[in-house]
């Protein structure tokens, strides 16, 4: 579209999108979880927006599936933070970490440190979690005792790993696996269930002020490790019903740190208090996808995959869905974070670019293969979720446009998330695994070391997808850390993921981070990358939470 009448067209999405933020937030100020639970007017209280639910469930076990934030980086926290503006690691509950061989790593863990209730943290407590994760694997969420021979403390500060193959890409799952507290969680009985409804951690925020089905507050860690931080008293976490209520309260100066999509963010929130309002929508939010089910129905076969991406009008889906916050996906399905990795050759011929919309080769694709005309497969993604919705529904439209009579089904996060994992569905839109190379990337998407059954639980590879070639690949890669072989590597596991369409990549998912300083001061921003600004960048989100401070006047 040319760039005058795009920008016409931006203008008055834009008032009508702000007119309907207004009207829909405004009829739920009275409602739960809205505008009704004022922020208190004591200082040093976040009120922060960080994901959408009608109710909260108090629950802050850091180790199950679906743990929210800020169980698992707030509450608890890990041996070391990767702080993904910096592309560095941070050491935390261990101060360091060396390679003794190619299969031992000893980590030197943080001396003096307690947990809320005042009891020393030890290295017997690191040593337990690992134990704990092994003995219930569905708490194996990073699938660690796939590459683990033995976790031992060595003394009241030492941990030693033993793996029991060569692993590189191991030591960021084991550096930010949360630790939990032996003395506690050794006499839960059942901790896949345990709701933790007291935790003890080591975290900044580990005390509940106060807990409602509409909002619930963290106090402070009164043993925490590091002087003076917190320095801020509480976190307070309203629930949402929606990205419209979320960003209304926060419009409005209800919320001090946001990580939710905001339609025309500086006309609707910057220019209300250019002084105190601030946004920073980074790179290093991951791809997000449309995933196929690839264990039954027509899209078993790479060709209908492919019919189905060659459906979507990306160009209008960013347009649309994202405000033009980010850019449409290529065919390898590599974000910018991974700009360095990208094999441009990869996919340089016309079979190749199946993410180019084309209607015509869409309906060929879709007839050689032979799909029922009668197909009528469904979209799940998570309701409130008002972004990810209207992706939804475009991609709904453009499927319908090539005789797929694709619809739409919201659901719950916890609905959302348990469907995922566990393969049922037709169609789900979702978020990729992340990691500081492409190998985690591409792992959850075609590696048979992570595709489950259907009706069994996976951590990422929901799309239950395997490719004997991409998983020998992951397997060289696992055991390579020079970097020029890494980059040929990833250049071939680029080249089968444009072969086999494992996954329908539509756009790059930027780092959602909003700020309000009138009350509270200390975030990250564009000019001062420190830290992912986003809340829910776990772990990397305890370097802001130790930042922020109240402003003084």
């Amino acid at each position: 579209m040319p760039g005058g009448s795009h920008a016409g067209h931006q203008r008055r999405r834009g008032v009508r999108l702000v007119g309907l933020l207004i009207a829909v937030g405004w009829s739920l100020v009275a409602g739960p979880g809205c505008l009704a639970d004022k922020p208190p007017a004591r200082s040093g209280v976040v009120t922060v927006s960080h994901q959408q639910s009608a109710t909260w469930v108090r629950n802050f076990n850091p180790l199950m599936p679906n743990s929210r934030w800020p169980a698992a980086a707030g509450v608890y926290e890990p041996m070391m933070v990767f702080n993904t503006a910096k592309d560095s690691w941070t050491p935390w509950l261990a101060t360091a970490a060396r390679w003794v061989d190619d299969l031992t790593l000893e980590v030197d863990i943080r001396d003096g440190v307690l947990f809320s209730d005042g009891t020393p943290f030890t290295a017997a407590d690191v040593a337990f979690t690992f134990g704990l994760v092994k003995q219930h694997k569905a708490l194996d969420q990073r699938a660690v005792w796939s590459f683990l021979a033995s976790v031992e403390a060595t003394s009241p500060t030492g941990v030693r790993f033993v793996f029991s193959k060569r692993y590189a890409p191991g030591f960021g799952d084991l550096m930010e696996q949360p630790i939990v507290a032996k003395h506690i969680y050794a006499k839960v009985k059942d901790p896949v269930s345990f709701a933790d409804a007291t935790p003890v951690g080591t975290g900044p925020f580990t005390e509940i002020n106060a807990f409602r089905p509409q909002v619930y507050e963290l106090g402070k860690n009164p043993h925490y490790w590091q002087p003076g931080k917190p320095m801020v008293d509480a976190l307070r976490l309203p629930a949402f019903v929606s990205n419209d209520a979320a960003n209304l309260a926060l419009v409005m100066g209800e919320v001090d740190w946001s990580g939710n999509f905001i339609p025309a963010v500086d006309r609707v929130f910057v220019n209300r208090d250019p002084e105190h309002h601030g946004y920073w929508f980074a790179e290093g939010g991951g791809m997000v996808f449309l995933y196929a089910n690839t264990a039954r129905g027509p899209t078993q076969k790479a060709s209908v995959r492919k019919a189905l991406s060659h459906a979507v009008n990306r160009e209008l889906l960013v347009e649309v869905a994202m405000y033009n916050y980010t850019s449409p996906a290529r065919a390898h399905g590599l974000s910018e974070t991974y700009a360095a990795w990208r094999d441009p050759s990869a996919i340089a011929g016309d079979a190749d670019n199946w993410t180019r919309f084309d209607p015509d080769a869409a309906k060929r694709l879709l007839a050689g293969a032979a799909v029922p005309a009668d197909w009528s497969p469904s979209i799940i993604v998570v309701s409130g979720w008002s972004d990810w919705v209207r992706a939804a529904q475009v991609v709904a439209r453009s499927l319908q446009g090539v005789g797929v009579n694709a619809r739409v089904e919201t659901y719950e996060f916890g609905a959302w998330f348990e469907r995922v994992q566990k393969g049922d569905f037709d169609l789900a839109i979702g978020w990729s695994v992340e990691g500081p190379t492409p190998y985690s990337f591409y792992k959850w998407l075609m590696s048979a070391e992570t595709r489950k059954p259907l009706g069994e639980t996976s951590s990422g590879n929901w799309h239950r997808f395997a490719d004997p070639a991409a998983s020998k690949l992951l397997e060289q890669f696992q055991v390579t850390t020079e970097r020029a072989a890494q980059g040929e590597l990833s250049n071939a596991l680029q080249r089968r993921f444009v072969a086999t369409a494992p996954a329908i990549p539509l756009f790059a998912n930027p780092l959602w981070g909003a700020y309000n300083t009138s009350r509270i001061e200390g975030f990250p921003t564009a000019a001062d990358p420190y830290a992912p600004l986003a809340p829910h960048k776990m772990p990397a989100c305890l370097l802001t939470m130790t930042s922020l401070k109240p402003v003084t006047k």
